[in-house]
């Protein structure tokens, strides 16, 4: 049986790069697999985001708000288990266990923290250097058959597979499966509308880099206007945009909303500057964003509904997780 395991960080509105880079791959993976008597989880690491100074109202609103947001994507409650990491233990307490198997050198290796430590490592919190043992137990506290994966998170699967390996090795039981890649061909990777060559990102300092699931119709239309390009029309394929990453982004962008292929847009719009181009994105950017950002209006003027939405969750992805918790602490004494 499929179970899928991934998950998002609670750290603000999400914008147009979350939701075609992963969460529509979530509501994909979340229909198929529950047609075929699998199972996704899908949770809010709000763990994680303690390895980072945090303001505690801010972190549980935005909690809230994420968890409304994938709501309003498509994550249906009801096919697919939707809760918040820190509702179920069993995540830390099978993260400190694997704390005595990860080797230290594995996680120095990591990249993330190399790129942190050759700037100011000796500052980030042991939490920061620590969190990719938190990742490996998120997925095998649930015998993940396959983790959703871009390239920059390829590095954290490797080593879940390294501990879960070790782990069943050194105490000579086959608890831990390893997890496989899950990596959708058709993600794709939605950079900034100022600068084609840097990933759309909520961090950005001008909001006119990115498209929020909550700006409104004129907002959409108009960051799409302002978006860079450059004076050339579309050639007939994309390979002929290599050179022009900012129209390859709206090109890209403009594909994986109307979910047709790179070269069909290319093919439809062949000949053509940006000003007739940018005028249809906005269109399909504002009726595919639309009824998302309605959704996510009327979840949100119920807060406590949505609470108990990852309560539910929580109980479900508690009674998965209890299991393997038990059998990891039998394995190395824990339970006599």
């Amino acid at each position: 049986m499929m179970r899928i395991v991934s998950g998002i960080q609670p750290t603000g509105n999400l914008h147009l790069g979350n939701y075609l880079g992963a969460i529509k791959q979530w509501v994909a993976m979340q229909d198929e697999v529950a047609a075929t008597g699998g199972e996704c989880l899908f949770f809010l690491a709000d763990l994680h985001a303690l390895t980072q100074p945090v303001v505690p109202a801010e972190l549980a609103a935005n909690t809230i708000e994420m968890a409304a947001a994938l709501i309003a994507c498509g994550i249906d409650p009801a096919k697919a288990i939707l809760f918040n990491q820190a509702r179920v233990p069993a995540h830390s307490e099978l993260a400190w266990i694997l704390n005595g198997t990860a080797r230290m050198g594995w996680l120095n290796r990591m990249t993330q923290w190399k790129d942190k430590a050759g700037k100011d490592g000796s500052s980030q919190s042991v939490g920061y250097f620590a969190y990719p043992v938190l990742q490996a137990a998120d997925v095998l506290l649930y015998k993940a058959s396959h983790v959703p994966v871009g390239e920059d998170q390829k590095q954290h699967l490797e080593l879940a597979r390294d501990i879960a390996t070790k782990f069943n090795t050194d105490f000579g039981v086959e608890l831990f499966p390893l997890p496989e890649p899950l990596i959708s061909k058709a993600a794709p990777r939605i950079m900034s509308l100022r600068d084609g060559t840097a990933k759309m990102s909520k961090s950005d300092p001008s909001d006119m880099a990115r498209i929020n699931l909550v700006d409104d119709d004129d907002m959409i239309a108009q960051k799409l206007r302002k978006a860079k390009t450059d004076a050339a029309p579309l050639p007939d394929t994309f390979a002929g945009l290599a050179d022009r990453p900012e129209a390859r982004n709206l090109v890209t962008i403009y594909a994986a909303m109307a979910d047709v292929t790179v070269d069909a847009v290319m093919t439809d719009f062949a000949g053509k500057g940006f000003g007739a181009f940018k005028p249809a994105l906005a269109d399909l950017a504002v009726a595919t964003l639309r009824p998302i950002r309605d959704r996510l209006t009327r979840l949100l003027e119920d807060r406590g509904a949505v609470a108990d939405a990852l309560i539910a969750g929580a109980g479900r992805a508690s009674g998965l997780a209890a299991p393997t918790l038990a059998d990891a602490q039998r394995a190395i004494g824990l339970q006599i």
